[in-house]
């Protein structure tokens, strides 16, 4: 069965059925604030990062999958549904998604009226904007009412999903005018929260779950939704939500549309309150202004969609076959980026709570889209040898708000040192700026011990040859450069990771693999001590290379036919 298609011609991937196979998402966001949004408007936001900074819930483990979302019911004289399809699940007579760059148009249709529900978060924006265009297609005139809602997390996502004790005691909600503004921890220990606006006065407000919902209902069946009217409930402890009911009469083909910006605000701490008790909203005033009307939405996009065209001219290929001039031009790309913003850390296959950036992912990143924005590969680059211990060793994750490394996960995946070589020489050959070499990079976080990048490039080098198994190839250490073709899992402990679970016999677990990397990055390694003219580093170090790629040979690995088949990938 076809499920959709690619438009071209507006860069966008078109799905013309809510019921996919499983649910098809988008990314949003460029720079701090980051969204994930199905074909049916599940997911949830973050600012910076998915565990720390997570503005809205969603149960992974859900029943229905792709519970929990930014949701729109629309109440039509007792009828109700949303134009996403989900959670409601009424039957639409259209529906169409739209996936574009950094944004998603959802459309439903229903008993003569039409709802498009466009999703993106504008550059330089801590925030998402949702704007819902709704128009009257039949003969009558319409009297129906708009709910939007939110189910805010209790910003850091594993402590919201476990700590009940302290939890259903600390939600805290604002409200005034048309915004909810999420304050929990505000108080004690936090000096950031969320608010959710509308550009329009409302008929009521919601921001207790219970209220919203009803104790025993789902997403499916609110009863404020339901009965036609908000309870102007006010959130205190349990669940805090975010749910506006906007009162709207069009006539037989009239279009209006309301906005709604779902947003994050950081205060100093000695600006945090305007008056006792109250948060200091300055900030989340001037950013809902700035999406007072329908033009500011139609700008922002704009803006959004030619900084996507830059990004994507500065490569481009035309040939005889249009499915490689899409992948290699638009969606490839896009991709990267992608994978640039998340470096896996969040998706619909990992929570955001478990893992951060990885070391790893990260450098590998950097090869898709170091020609795209050299200047964020050089943060990027600083940040991950930021992590590195000073044997040369790595935290296998950090956490992107902290740039700290991820203790729970620690360290001592043998192969992350090599890929910092891999990642700082594309950048390198991309932009010529050695100087990046000199810059002076902590270890472990630690801004009191630090040493040069070539230095850390120095220590990832040698940490392979300071960890040789008895056939002199690299050793393995946590996990295979693999994951999922893990040699060292001999644990007998329950729910301990194969992943990560230590060799419990020793110093004995070598891979081929990590020992075809040390001859791929060697050559770069060379190269860089060269140009600095570290002439006797250089040989030193391709003396190194030699014992290894013999090594690979002697065992029945030929590391040259790694580096062939490396560049080929």
């Amino acid at each position: 069965m076809k499920y959709g298609f690619f438009d071209d011609v507006n860069q966008e991937y078109v799905i013309h059925t809510p019921q996919t196979p499983y649910p098809w998402i988008n990314y949003l966001g460029n720079e701090r604030f980051f969204g994930l949004i199905s074909n049916t408007s599940g997911g949830y936001a973050f600012y910076r990062d998915a565990r720390l900074r997570r503005l809205t819930r969603y149960r992974y483990n859900n029943i229905p999958v792709d519970n929990g979302g930014r949701y729109f019911y629309i109440y039509d004289d007792g009828d109700y549904w949303t134009p996403g399809w989900m959670p409601v699940k009424r039957e639409l007579e259209q529906y169409e998604c739209r996936h574009g760059l950094g944004y998603t148009s959802i459309m439903g249709e229903r008993s003569g009226i039409r709802a498009i529900q466009l999703a993106f978060v504008p550059l330089s924006f801590d925030g998402e904007v949702h704007q819902v265009k709704l128009q009257n297609t039949s003969l009558q005139t319409k009297k129906i009412k708009l709910f939007s809602f939110v189910e805010f997390c209790l910003w850091n996502a594993y402590d919201d999903m476990t700590n009940y004790q302290r939890n259903l005691n600390t939600g805290e909600v604002e409200i005034q005018d048309s915004v909810i503004y999420h304050k929990t921890e505000y108080r004690e220990r936090r000096n950031h929260y969320a608010f959710f606006s509308a550009n329009r006065p409302l008929a009521g407000y919601d921001t207790d779950r219970e209220a919203f919902l009803g104790l025993y209902n789902g997403l499916d069946q609110p009863q404020t939704v339901a009965a036609g009217q908000a309870s102007n409930s006010i959130a205190s402890g349990w669940s805090p939500v975010g749910s506006h009911c906007i009162e709207v009469t069009l006539e037989p083909g009239e279009e209006t549309s309301c906005n709604f910006i779902l947003g994050y605000v950081e205060n100093p701490e000695e600006e945090k309150w305007e008056s006792p008790g109250v948060i200091n909203k300055k900030q989340a005033h001037a950013m809902i202004k700035q999406f007072a009307d329908e033009a500011d939405v139609e700008r922002a996009l704009s803006e959004l969609r030619t900084y996507w065209n830059n990004l994507l001219s500065k490569y481009t290929l035309q040939s005889h076959d249009d499915k490689l001039n899409r992948m290699v031009n638009i969606w490839n790309p896009y991709q990267c980026m992608v994978t640039f913003n998340m470096s896996r850390s969040a998706s619909y296959f990992e929570s955001g709570i478990g893992r951060g950036m990885g070391f790893r992912d990260s450098n590998q990143d950097l090869l898709g889209f170091v020609h795209q924005i050299p200047e964020r590969a050089r943060e990027r680059i600083i940040d991950i040898a930021s992590t590195q211990f000073e044997n040369g060793g790595a935290y296998h994750q950090y956490q992107p708000l902290t740039k700290k490394g991820n203790h729970e996960v620690g360290g001592g995946f043998n192969d992350d040192p090599l890929w910092l070589i891999v990642g700082t020489a594309a950048y390198i050959k991309e932009t010529g700026d050695f100087g990046i070499l000199d810059e002076q990079v902590p270890f472990d976080g630690n801004v009191e011990r630090t040493a040069t990048l070539f230095e850390h490039l120095k220590r990832s080098f040698y940490h392979v040859v300071g960890n040789l198994g008895p056939h002199g190839l690299p050793l393995i250490g946590r996990a295979d450069w693999n994951d999922c073709l893990n040699l060292n899992c001999f644990s007998a402990t329950p729910d301990e990771s194969y992943q990560t679970t230590q060799n419990l016999e020793g110093r004995i677990a070598e891979s081929v693999f990590i020992a075809g990397l040390f001859v791929y990055t060697g050559p770069d390694f060379i190269e860089l001590c060269k140009r600095r003219g570290l002439d006797e580093e250089a040989a030193t170090a391709q003396a190194y290379v030699d014992r290894m790629r013999t090594a690979t040979l002697e065992h029945g690995f030929d590391g040259e036919w790694f580096l062939r088949a490396y560049d080929h990938y």
